[in-house]
């Protein structure tokens, strides 16, 4: 069987593996994802940050990985942490869109709250077949961000941002507007929920305490909230 060929985000022709090539496991799926989230977030992925992220002991992540890297879809630096290959990363790419349609789906038609539907959406995505996916998209309205704000990556893998900084790297008296939510845990959303802190929300900086709390002004009400909240939360500045 010759190899696919597809076009990334310049329309350059690249080179897809092969269909048995790409076989993984759900398991294998999840922890691609989460390297996914973490490089994007610090550049590499720490085994401790993956156990906590996934909910595992540290040793099962370190056969996982061993296992991954053999299949030649991470590199695993000592004492560093892990990063994703080319063909991790199209695999990662494909699952994170299928996962936030799901999300969407989710909300969309199936009215959950935003904090309810990531884990759903975690069992759901591993059932949803290209064959799927696109009828999905469309009957979706071709939706560009997931609920909580993140950009859906295209079925070419691109991933669109839009330029934003967290509400910990604004200036006091600056202000911006919600883009996206970095963190899915529901009792963090259901938090941002009553202080109004969701996409689409204005919010004016008005006091940092280096590494502690944050004061914040959102429609003419202020809030004190913990600085790891705010540094999850990333805006558009406005003047």
């Amino acid at each position: 069987m010759n190899n696919k060929i597809t076009r990334d985000r310049n329309c350059r022709r690249v080179k897809l593996m092969k269909p048995e090539e790409t076989v993984v496991t759900n398991k294998a799926e999840e922890y691609l994802e989460t390297i996914y989230r973490l490089e994007s977030k610090v550049g590499f992925a720490r085994t401790m940050a993956l156990s906590r992220e996934l909910g595992v002991v540290p040793g099962s992540i370190t056969n996982t990985i061993e296992i991954l890297e053999r299949k030649g879809l991470v590199i695993h630096r000592p004492y560093k942490g892990v990063t994703l290959t080319n063909n991790g990363r199209k695999i990662a790419s494909s699952i994170l869109r299928r996962h936030r349609l799901a999300e969407r789906l989710l909300t969309d038609f199936f009215h959950l709250d935003w904090s309810e539907v990531h884990d759903p959406a975690c069992k759901l995505e591993h059932a949803l077949s290209p064959e799927i996916i696109k009828p999905l998209e469309k009957a979706l309205g071709h939706p560009k961000r997931c609920p909580h704000g993140n950009p859906i990556p295209t079925n070419c893998g691109a991933i669109l941002e839009e330029k934003t900084v967290a509400l910990t790297e604004l200036d006091t008296k600056t202000s911006g507007v919600i883009i996206k939510i970095t963190e899915e845990k529901a009792e963090i959303l259901q938090q941002l929920t009553k202080l109004k802190l969701t996409p689409g929300e204005r919010v004016q900086v008005e006091n940092i305490v280096p590494g502690g709390s944050v004061t914040i002004r959102v429609r003419n009400e202020s809030y004190i909230i913990d600085h790891t909240v705010a540094s999850i939360i990333y805006v558009k500045k406005v003047k």
